[in-house]
């Protein structure tokens, strides 16, 4: 899952020989820049995250104020896009994407969703700390960028404050069980007990020589920033949480809302929650007969057990983990280049990093600079463990690294002027987690997975994307468990029986799903974007594939789907339909 603000076979993951036409300068092209320009100031940590320079020593101000200010950038630049004449097939497609997603982001303002800005991931409060993982830590220039920006961001979590007060001022506030997960974040980065507060922690990495040039700065900025995350927890459990709604679920309404905002497709819930239904059943029924290879006659549970307990399928050690996911990682480019892949130089370096404690439990990625001076990255939540069992890390780290979000989003900025501003960095959900579940389903096709216990880990982790659908659609539409299910039929959906249902159905450790679940309840529609976008992608390949016939070529297919950037998914459909 990546943050960028996050997600085959035979694609091609650099262009440098693209035929694709470019926006036309002095149209759509010139008006994305200045509005991420315009952007880039009015929120740095999503310029940092989605690659955009000039900012690393900044932090978004998200106080009611800038909050103004951004709505209005964002009505005046729909208002500009409305009235550029859409010419040349880049230019149609940068147009309508501008559209659909600046005007999502409006309506998400319009009905104050973001004054409920707590949530376990995705948030503010992560988002203020989750920054500093990506920046530089090398040079002298880079830890100056690095005291600057901790020297910030007391102001930024006293402008969160301030964002949530005006939140309560509206009615308009987060969950119990939200803002109780983000108090015990803010606990673990501020420091508990004898525990050193993770500013402190990373400022001690320093080399010898800049630390000593800089020690005095590094060290009270830190210090300031741990303390205003601790006053922070103090803020959210003495004056917030009195005030958080008891309700986790959202309403229908407010669903397709925020559904629509991951996916950039309109959807029908419930017609989705009966499909999602029938997909978890047809893999549980493969999860069954690969079980039946590994430990004939044992049963999944069995297996699982046994590849979960077994010293010789482990991984000993963070460290030892770190390097096993990175080569595993370039061992997959270097077979897939040159013969599923042409991977341009840049995209081919991206790094596997251990996630400091204190975030939410799944794995995720950042994007590269847009210059790739800082490379692409996935991020692995160790949880405190030290041994990892390697049957259920393959197909993640596909998915996370190499051929998902890496070589999407790597190919996407390599594209460069081929796309504007915002199609290289506005990530959909829907378009990308629905592009590297596909991509985990290709690394299948291929012959990737042909070890039987990796493959379990495969399916696995397919049951748990049409897990989240049921159970996010349900818990939030309060729907009931049909008749027929071997679960609790009839019942109501409810936080207690989406736990109960994800621990049992997922087959992954409890305290991963208590995470999980907590992250569905706050971040309602995103949980099902990785099965509705891979249906689409797989949808769209087999129409493209029914209409070109023989003359269907799956790299050239892949090439023009990606050429495109980052969609919403109405538009991915739309586009389908133009492929040659």
């Amino acid at each position: 899952m990546p943050r960028s603000v996050t997600p085959n076979g035979t694609i091609v993951a650099a262009m440098s020989d693209s035929t694709a036409d470019s926006v036309q300068v002095g149209s759509i092209a010139e008006l994305s820049d200045r509005f991420m320009e315009q952007w880039a100031k009015l929120a740095p940590d999503e310029a940092t995250f989605s690659g955009v320079t000039g900012h690393e020593s900044e932090i978004t101000d998200h106080s009611p104020q800038r909050r103004a200010d951004r709505l209005a950038a964002l009505r005046s630049t729909i208002a500009e896009v409305k009235s550029l004449p859409t010419g040349a097939h880049a230019d149609r497609v940068a147009i309508e994407f501008h559209l659909e997603r600046l005007s999502t982001r409006v309506e998400l303002i319009e009905t104050d969703e973001d004054l409920r800005a707590l949530r376990i991931l995705g948030s503010p409060l992560q988002e203020i700390r989750w920054v500093f993982d990506i920046l530089g830590k090398e040079s002298a220039e880079e830890w100056e960028t690095i005291a600057d920006r901790l020297e910030n961001v007391p102001a930024a979590v006293d402008g969160l404050r301030a964002l949530l007060e005006e939140g309560i001022r509206a009615d308009v506030v987060s969950s119990r069980r939200q803002t109780t997960e983000c108090i015990l974040q803010c606990e673990a980065w501020a420091g508990r007990g004898d525990e050193r507060d993770f500013f402190s922690s990373m400022v001690a990495d320093a080399d010898a020589d800049v630390a000593e040039a800089m020690e005095h700065r590094l060290g009270r900025a830190a210090l300031a920033a741990a303390d205003s995350y601790s006053q922070l927890g103090v803020y959210l459990g003495e004056k917030y949480l009195p005030t958080a709604s008891e309700r986790d679920a959202v309403g229908e309404d407010r669903y397709r809302v925020l559904a629509r905002s991951h996916l950039g497709m309109e959807i029908d819930p419930h017609d989705m929650y009966d499909w999602a239904w029938d997909e978890m059943s047809r893999i549980e029924q493969d999860m069954a007969a690969t079980a039946e290879q590994i430990l004939p006659g044992e049963g999944i549970d069995a297996v699982i057990d046994h590849l979960e307990t077994d010293a010789a399928e482990c991984i000993e050690g963070e460290q030892a983990l770190r390097q096993w996911l990175q080569d595993l990682m370039d061992a997959t480019i270097e077979a897939l280049d040159g013969t599923h892949f042409d991977i341009a130089d840049p995209v081919k370096r991206v790094e596997a990093m251990i996630a400091p404690p204190g975030g939410a439990a799944a794995m995720y990625y950042t994007g590269p600079s847009e210059d790739f001076s800082r490379p692409g990255r996935t991020w692995y939540p160790t949880l405190g463990r030290t041994r990892f069992p390697r049957w259920g890390e393959v197909s993640i780290c596909y998915h996370e690294g190499v051929p998902g979000h890496h070589l999407q989003v790597g190919q996407v900025t390599y594209l460069g002027d081929q796309l504007t501003a915002l199609q290289r960095r506005e990530f959909v959900p829907g378009h990308g987690e629905g592009w590297a579940l596909y991509a985990e389903r290709l690394m299948d096709e291929i012959g990737f997975l042909e070890d039987p216990a990796y493959r379990l880990g495969y399916l696995r982790a397919q049951v748990m994307r049409a897990m989240r659908v049921i159970v996010d659609i349900g818990m939030h539409l309060e729907l009931e468990i049909p008749a027929d299910s071997d679960f609790a039929p009839g019942s109501k959906w409810d936080p207690v029986l989406g736990q109960q249902f994800a621990n049992e159905r997922s087959r992954f450790p409890a305290e991963f799903m208590a995470s999980e679940v907590s992250r569905y309840l706050g971040l309602p529609g995103q949980a099902i974007s990785y099965k509705v976008g891979e249906r689409v992608w797989l949808d769209g390949r087999a129409e493209v594939k029914r209409r070109l016939g023989p003359e269907f070529d799956l790299k050239s297919f892949h090439r023009q789907a990606l050429d495109l950037g980052h969609l919403g998914l109405d538009q991915l459909r739309a586009e389908f339909a133009r492929i040659t």
